[in-house]
């Protein structure tokens, strides 16, 4: 049975990892809206409605209208998904990317793994072994350096940008927490359309869709708005949910996510040609390591197996 327990988690691990992969692909579809004249808030309205609209049609074939009849608690913490993990969180990172640009709001993100850790063992009360604050610690410093190269622009703060990048960290940490409890015997593709539905409502109003209808009309904005729907969205959440209801410890999941920065910087420099230095290389090596260490039962201090089960 602790055999079964443990391959149990390990694939809650590997979900996590094949969704983490897949949101960082998110700016290849990002990118090619935006070259098509589609804004930030444009992008997410389309990215959330579009999620909405194919979780709605797989969930009522799969599992039929009846399935999203669930619980209040359920319910609740879908909406919270939806609204702060998915509708604050894209709103402080558009105004996070348009204020203090890029790299800093990519940083500033690493606020996720931290305040996810320092959740997890206030909730639910996680152990914060030595192994889990060095993973930790390494994950961050590696995210930091994929992301930079070591190289960061003081002369682009902005406080309100800084601010709005911390507060999108901070909503995206949240979800590993939301995510544990609104899949306590709840579906995950119900979860998923509940939470996209709560966060198309929220985003409606900032992106104002009726403003600039030629935008949102654009064949091209609406294919790849379809794909950045479907992929790292839809597909990659449903894979997160799966994961989560698998895995006991939450502060583990923003860490094994992270290979993001990873799939990310990857695909900067094989399909935009971006150059990479020793310190994103040595980033990327970072981040795998950290990866690795949460995976890791063993505490490194040598003590006993840290097993929950």
């Amino acid at each position: 049975m602790k055999n079964e327990n443990k391959n149990f988690e390990y694939i809650g691990y590997g979900l996590v990892f094949l969704a983490g992969a897949l949101w960082g692909t998110i700016g290849l579809f990002v990118k090619q809206m935006q070259a098509n004249g589609a804004d930030a808030l444009q992008i997410s309205f389309l990215r959330v409605s579009f999620a909405f609209l194919l979780m709605l049609f797989i969930t009522m074939v799969k599992n039929g209208r009846n399935s999203f009849a669930v619980s209040k608690k359920a319910l609740f913490y879908s909406m919270l998904l939806g609204v702060v993990c998915h509708g604050v969180y894209n709103i402080f990172y558009c105004y996070a990317v348009m204020l203090a640009g890029v790299t800093i709001s990519a940083v500033l993100l690493n606020v996720a793994p931290v305040f996810t850790f320092l959740v997890s063992a206030i909730c639910f009360s996680e152990k914060a072994d030595l192994r889990k604050i060095v993973a930790l610690v390494i994950n961050v410093i590696g995210c930091i350096l994929a992301a930079t190269g070591g190289k960061i622009d003081v002369k682009t703060f902005a406080l309100t940008g800084v601010l709005c990048g911390v507060g999108a960290g901070i909503c995206y940490g949240m979800t590993a927490i939301f995510g544990r409890y609104a899949a306590e015997n709840t579906d995950p593709f119900v979860m998923s359309t509940y939470s996209y539905f709560f966060a198309a409502v929220l985003l409606l109003i900032p992106s104002a869709p009726w403003k600039d209808i030629s935008v949102l009309t654009n064949s091209k904005v609406l294919w790849y708005g379809f794909l950045l729907a479907l992929i790292p969205t839809a597909i990659a959440y449903v894979l997160y949910y799966y994961g989560l209801q698998r895995i006991t410890e939450s502060s583990k999941v923003p860490v094994i996510a992270s290979i993001e920065t990873v799939v990310a910087a990857i695909l900067g420099i094989m399909v935009y040609h971006e150059t990479i230095g020793k310190f994103n290389i040595l980033g990327i090596i970072a981040v795998l390591i950290s990866i690795y260490l949460m995976n890791q039962k063993q505490a490194l201090s040598g003590g006993k197996n840290n097993e929950s089960h």
